[in-house]
């Protein structure tokens, strides 16, 4: 069972490290040499959120897995069929749960009064401190999405 578990957790941690960044200083791949549009804008507001983590069929399929391996291990016949399915059905519950914990990021909404008068609020990863009330900023969108950069 101490494998099995260990299992989950390493699968967990691999997720993990998938997970993209939403952060104001990170550009994917597909965002270079793209034209962007700025405008400019005084920070209102920032307040701390928390970002959701992944929520992809992988941790279900990995945790699911592990569940009917250990399951299967219990019992003996038919017992260790039913234990199987039970323990397939906890382990993709589990494994649900653990990746979408394990990849929850902290994360800010910045509203800012774009020069225009417009107030705007964006969500990005990031800490809530790095930006503050009278802060002047830059608003970058591109493709329908924005970030907040100085």
């Amino acid at each position: 069972m101490i494998k099995t578990f260990t299992l989950l957790m390493i699968s967990v941690a691999l997720l993990a490290g998938c997970a993209s960044s939403k952060s104001g200083d990170v550009y994917s791949r597909d965002q270079a040499r793209r034209e962007q549009t700025i405008r400019m804008g005084v920070v209102e507001s920032v307040r701390e959120v928390q970002m959701e983590g992944t929520k992809s069929p992988v941790g279900t399929i990995a945790g699911a897995a592990v569940g009917g391996i250990a399951g299967s291990s219990l019992g003996g016949g038919k017992g260790s069929a039913v234990a199987a399915v039970i323990g397939a059905v906890a382990g993709g519950l589990a494994g649900s749960a653990i990746e979408e914990g394990a990849t929850r990021k902290r994360a800010m909404e910045i509203t800012v009064k774009a020069d225009n008068g417009r107030l705007i609020a964006i969500v990005q990863e990031g800490d809530p401190r790095e930006f503050h009330p009278g802060d002047r900023v830059r608003i970058i969108s591109s493709g329908g999405e924005s970030r907040v950069t100085r």
